[in-house]
């Protein structure tokens, strides 16, 4: 009979997303990642086989994260441009140093040079524009923008500048939320009502 299983899999991929984020997916380790969710190494191995199935697990679920967020700050705000904010912070809300960013850049190597890790990243970034699309749409709708506004083509324009806005960030020091928030403001500024 199989022992139940006392700590999730998200859980797990909790601790792997920390673990990168300290040291980036080259400087992952089992051990580390073991260490940070309080199993044995083994347990990693029985669930995702390796090192790379632990990874790739953790990239797989970054689209349905990025709707869970859009999901939960659209519940909690009446405004769709206020959801859009909520949304695109919590989204960042995982990276609060420099360093920080650097072990998630760091996953981008990945992203960028193996095609299921990129499969991963491109679903992810459709559905960020797909969200924002929505929202955006939305706010049109309320009159929060104006009328005749492209949420599709504003979408990508906001969901560059929040990578921008995410790496000068980083690069120029870190601190709170705020340039992202206003790196946002000046994009959607234009096309307010």
């Amino acid at each position: 009979m199989a022992r139940p299983r006392t700590t999730s899999d998200e859980a797990i991929l909790g601790a792997a997303a920390r673990v990168v984020g300290r040291r980036g997916p080259a400087g992952l380790t089992l051990a580390a990642v073991a260490e940070e969710a309080r199993l044995a190494p083994a347990t990693l191995i029985q669930r995702f086989g390796s090192k790379r199935g632990l990874l790739l697990s953790l990239a797989r679920r970054g689209e349905a994260e990025t709707a869970a967020a859009f999901e939960r700050t659209r519940a909690g705000h009446g405004s769709p441009l206020a959801a859009l904010h909520a949304a695109t912070a919590a989204l960042a809300s995982g990276v609060r140093t420099p360093e920080e960013m650097a072990g998630n850049l760091g996953f981008l190597q990945l992203d960028l040079t193996d095609p299921e890790f990129r499969a991963c990243a491109a679903a992810q970034a459709a559905r960020m524009r797909a969200e924002l699309a929505a929202l955006l749409g939305e706010a049109a709708a309320a009159g929060e923008l104006a009328p005749g506004t492209d949420a599709e083509d504003l979408a990508r324009t906001v969901q560059v500048a929040y990578n921008g806005a995410l790496l000068l960030w980083a690069v120029e020091g870190g601190g709170d939320g705020a340039p992202l928030r206003a790196e946002l403001d000046r994009v959607l500024r234009p096309h307010r009502t």
